[in-house]
């Protein structure tokens, strides 16, 4: 399993950008049906298993949604054109991942029972 950043778009798909060479890639391309561990902000927050059907787009097919992950996760760019370009010049590809299901929302944490009172 591999650490990831992503954003959901509008469709309501989770959005990855990453490289082609990435075991991430390459495995969602073996095999799309992925789960992915989302975590809070924190180490101790709450948590989710998502489950779904990955789909890796490579560049130039990617351009759009790797602006809509841009978008998710940070708003509006200065520049799309030199984003766009910046994709290209690095060879970024995008996994998409639409949800299937997912896990109950863990409230993680350690037990109350480690922090009691003497």
């Amino acid at each position: 399993m591999s650490m990831v950043t992503g954003g959901m778009t509008a469709d309501g798909q989770l959005a990855i950008a990453t490289y082609p060479e990435r075991v991430k890639a390459m495995n969602a391309r073996r095999n799309p049906l992925v789960s992915i561990a989302v975590m809070g902000e924190e180490f101790n927050s709450e948590w989710v298993q998502i489950d779904g059907t990955a789909t890796v787009m490579d560049m130039p097919a990617a351009s759009d949604g790797l602006v809509a992950y841009y978008r998710s996760i940070s708003g509006e760019h200065p520049d799309w054109d030199e984003y766009c370009e910046a994709m290209v010049d690095q060879g970024k590809c995008l996994i998409l991942v639409a949800p299937t299901r997912w896990s109950p929302v863990s409230r993680g944490g350690f037990p109350p029972s480690l922090f009691a009172d003497d």
